[in-house]
C-alpha cells in the first residue's frame, strides 16, 4: 500500500507477518494469520476461523477495538464501489441475529476486491 493510498484511506494489504506480536494473545491455539487490509488506522484481519475488525480509536488511537466475527456468523455480504468521484467503497457485513449490518468503509482500490473473495471463499463452508 503506498504512502497516497494509506492517507486517503484507501484499503491495502498489510503483511501478518507485522501483525504477529499484536494478535498472538488473541488468537486460538493453532490458529493462523492468513491477510490482512489496512486503512489509515483500522484493519480487517482474516485467520483461518474467523475476521476480526480493528478499530483504533481516538486522537492517540491507543483505545482499540477488536471485533471478532466467526465466518459461520456472516449470513451476506454486500460491496458498494466507489463511482468515479467517490472515494469510498462500502463493505457491509450481515450477521446472524443481528438487525443491522456491520458497515466498513474501505476506500478505492484492489484491497475491497480481495476482501469480498476473502469473505466469499471463507462464508461458503
Amino acid at each position: 500500500m503506498g504512502l497516497i493510498d494509506g492517507l486517503l484511506g484507501h484499503a491495502g494489504e498489510t503483511p501478518v507477518e507485522k501483525l504477529a506480536e499484536e494478535f498472538a494473545p488473541l488468537l486460538a491455539p493453532g490458529e493462523p494469520l492468513q491477510r490482512a487490509f489496512s486503512t489509515i488506522r483500522d484493519l480487517i484481519v482474516f485467520t483461518d476461523r474467523r475476521v476480526v475488525l480493528v478499530n483504533k480509536q481516538g486522537i492517540t488511537a491507543k483505545k482499540t477495538e477488536y471485533r471478532s466475527i466467526p465466518y459461520r456468523a456472516i449470513t451476506m455480504f454486500s460491496l458498494e464501489t466507489a463511482g468515479h468521484f467517490d472515494l469510498e467503497a462500502e463493505l457491509r457485513i450481515w450477521l446472524s441475529g443481528q438487525p443491522a449490518p456491520v458497515e466498513l468503509h474501505l476506500g478505492r482500490g484492489s484491497g475491497s476486491q480481495a476482501i469480498v473473495a476473502l469473505l466469499a471463499q471463507h462464508a461458503a463452508r
